[in-house]
């Protein structure tokens, strides 16, 4: 029996991307890898928005506070309220409407055709070739936004959250940490994708301010609880997918059409209070632990613009129930990072260096295993990874993880060192890639939220996750936590999957 199994690589396909610092995350592709040649819209070689891109967001500015769609494209965003009468295709004709909402609700629920529709057409409008925008000056002009203008909101109104337990790694690492090596795994973790339903209204848009918790903790064992800020705030390197067309009540999605409900992805971080999580979580899970924030990039990568990026899937031992088995390729290539540059430091430091390919169930069989008992999943969903790691230590996607569960000190340079988030701590979550098989295109994220950095201030923090076009999937956060040394958990925890 495979605990962790390996996966096997698709050779020639790759891809790269980052996550730039406050607040965003973004993952681009590169021109020269695409038929579509160039935009007339000025796209830097090292955007993370070219025209093979194009990942959709909800917007404001101050001249015009109305959330309103948009795309992203170079250093610009197109307003597609503004243009939703030139969708004339089959698909769309009659559903214009949808690109003058305040969400991507509506247009997620339309489903695959509309996407891939939208897409083409958004390409061919936007292309150096086509007239139609380009010569319109008056068109132009109401049409594009300066990036650096507009303010980026959630890019959908999420009405449920769910996070699963993906990763072989990461659920072996917690369950030797706090139930030994013999017990690592639960013995349903090899059966069925592990995930528990988060709290939706928690669920905020990169930049948004994060206050530190405060909650019971019971540092002595010997000792009863006490009431404070927590001392032990984590990240979680993640990324998670909106949901399209939902199923009626009673119904579920059968895997062989599971992706023609997953409209797109962006990156997360869970933000974790270890030392809350630790006294609350037993017996139905983590409460406030995780329900004081989770940060997402503002913009979505859809998976047409990924698709680019899959992998064979990884091989799954022992062979999972009918209702999960799935041949079609749905793993990924994006390449994860984490950084934390402390104060006093001149630049980042990177802690983390993982893969989304490490992720052992796929997110086709996490929306299968979801709905198997009829629960009706509804456009604008958000289905998270859980932690990403990956089997080597410095792949390990959470500082529990990376400092064992604060029994060593992760090391900056500069002198500094973490067990967990000091105040004034920043935090970077990169994702890169590229193609080689398709003449050097490139993919980047910056921040499973808008383009750009993700920062988080603690006390009274602020945290910003921004995804970008065509491949954002990855989660960007910058924290501030509150300083002091944490001593390390004692106690076995009680065989519960809840980190």
């Amino acid at each position: 029996m495979l605990l962790c199994s390996g996966l096997h690589h698709l050779e020639g396909l790759f891809l790269r991307g980052r996550h730039v610092a406050p607040g965003r995350w973004q993952l681009c592709i590169s021109r020269d890898c695409s038929g579509f040649g160039m935009s007339f819209i000025q796209v830097d070689k090292d955007s993370d928005f070219p025209l093979q891109n194009l990942p959709y967001g909800v917007f404001s500015t101050k001249e015009e506070p109305r959330h309103r769609l948009g795309v992203a494209i170079g250093d610009q965003i197109l307003d597609l309220s503004i243009i939703k009468h030139l969708f004339n295709g089959p698909a769309l004709a009659k559903h214009q409407h949808v690109f003058d909402q305040p969400t991507l609700n509506a247009f997620m629920g339309l489903g695959r055709p509309a996407w891939s529709e939208a897409r083409a057409f958004l390409q061919k409008l936007l292309s150096a070739g086509e007239p139609t925008l380009r010569d319109s000056t008056e068109l132009r002009r109401r049409a594009f936004v300066p990036q650096a203008a507009a303010t980026m909101h959630l890019p959908a109104h999420i009405g449920d959250y769910t996070d699963f337990y993906s990763s072989c790694q990461h659920a072996t690492n917690v369950g030797i940490m706090f139930r030994g090596k013999e017990n690592a795994l639960m013995p349903n973790w090899l059966h069925l994708p592990v995930g528990y339903h988060g709290r939706a209204s928690s669920v905020v848009v990169s930049g948004t301010p994060i206050r530190r918790p405060v909650g019971q903790t019971k540092p002595d064992n010997d000792k009863p609880p006490v009431f404070g800020a927590c001392k032990r705030l984590d990240i979680e390197l993640e990324m998670a997918f909106f949901v399209g067309p939902g199923n009626k009540f009673g119904e579920p999605i059968p895997i062989s059409r599971a992706q023609e409900h997953i409209f797109g992805m962006v990156l997360m971080n869970d933000w974790s209070a270890r030392d809350i999580q630790k006294w609350e979580y037993v017996p139905l899970g983590p409460f406030l632990s995780k329900s004081l924030g989770t940060t997402i990039s503002p913009w979505v990568v859809t998976m047409d613009a990924l698709m680019p990026f899959v992998l064979p899937n990884p091989v799954q031992d022992p062979k999972p129930l009918p209702y999960l088995q799935d041949k079609e390729p749905y793993t990924f290539d994006i390449k994860l990072f984490v950084a934390i540059k402390g104060e006093g430091m001149s630049s980042p430091t990177t802690i983390c260096r993982s893969n989304f390919k490490h992720m052992y169930w796929t997110m086709k069989q996490q929306l299968a295993h979801h709905s198997i008992n009829g629960c009706n999943l509804r456009p604008g969903d958000l289905l998270a990874s859980g932690t990403i790691s990956g089997p080597e230590p410095e792949s390990f996607g959470s500082m529990l993880e990376l400092s064992w569960n604060g029994t060593k000190e992760i090391p900056l340079g500069s002198g500094q060192s973490r067990k967990f988030l000091q105040d004034g701590d920043e935090v970077i979550l990169t994702g890169k890639g590229w193609i080689t098989a398709c003449t050097a295109a490139r993919a980047h994220f910056q921040g499973l939220i808008p383009a750009g950095q993700a920062r988080v201030k603690l006390g009274c923090s602020v945290h910003t996750c921004h995804a970008s076009t065509a491949a954002s999937i990855l989660p960007v956060r910058r924290l501030k936590q509150v300083d002091g040394n944490f001593p390390a958990v004692n106690g076995n925890f009680p065989a519960i999957n809840a980190f």
